[in-house]
């Protein structure tokens, strides 16, 4: 067996693993109650997910400019899914969504209270 159908298989092995994880995610965002356990189950399927394709491809493409464009795209997803995910639960929090607590059926949206003026 040579070295190249090794590196092939690996990488082959790594994008399929990587693409369970993404619909391993996808399931996540269908039965998951509320957007905020949503967003995390999206996340972090979504950033190991495209953490391991493109680690695969990698493997497969071998030393090259390409692999290098790939490091760059995998520091990308492993920096911009967490923040971007974070700005999100932030505007949620921001807009009164709460999240579900003790098994209650779906996120309520509490409208924000008007500031009471002093007498």
């Amino acid at each position: 067996m040579s070295f190249d159908l090794a590196r092939e298989w690996i990488g082959g092995g790594l994008v399929l693993l990587g693409g369970v994880f993404m619909v391993i995610g996808a399931v996540g965002l269908i039965r998951l109650p509320d957007v905020f356990t949503r967003m995390h189950g999206a996340s972090v399927s979504d950033t190991l997910g495209a953490g391991l394709i493109l680690l695969g491809l990698i493997f497969i493409a071998g030393f090259s400019l390409v692999s290098v464009k790939l490091v760059f795209l995998i520091l990308f997803f492993g920096l911009m899914s967490p923040v971007s995910t974070h700005a999100i639960a932030r505007a949620a929090l921001h807009a009164g969504v709460k999240p579900v607590l003790d098994g209650e059926a779906e996120a309520k949206v509490v409208p924000e209270e008007a500031p009471k003026s002093k007498p």
